[in-house]
């Protein structure tokens, strides 16, 4: 089953990311989008946008939703969407490592992704001594 991705981020982080990660991949292997919180956003005014992107992109599966900030606005705007009645699992600290993992995995499934996006953020983080 397949999953959509949604990326509920501040002003430009996903949609940045995306087109990275677009340019990388060549093409997205699964189906994404990019929905940008403003900073002085009100979030119940925002919930039916955001729940129209949850709807664009998902699949039979379900969403997986990426948010930057753990607490943010962006993240308590996926919180809501995650009680709308499509199946949907968050991750937070989402970056490129994260999303491009996520891409190279697209047979897994809801239960799986989710770990799988936060190995690659950890994977991600190198300190290089050099």
């Amino acid at each position: 089953m397949t999953c959509g991705i949604l990326l509920v981020t501040h002003p430009g982080v996903g949609t940045s990311l995306l087109e990275v990660a677009t340019h990388l991949l060549r093409q997205l292997p699964l189906k994404a989008e990019a929905f940008d919180v403003p900073f002085d956003a009100d979030l119940e005014a925002l919930l039916p946008q955001a729940s129209a992107a949850l709807r664009r992109v998902e699949g039979d599966g379900g969403v997986l939703v990426l948010t930057d900030l753990y607490g943010a606005s962006p993240s308590n705007l996926a919180a809501r969407l995650a009680h709308l009645g499509t199946p949907v699992r968050r991750v937070s600290a989402l970056s490129l490592p994260m999303l491009l993992r996520v891409m190279n995995y697209p047979e897994q499934g809801l239960e799986q992704l989710p770990a799988t996006a936060a190995a690659g953020a950890r994977n991600g983080a190198i300190i290089d001594d050099a």
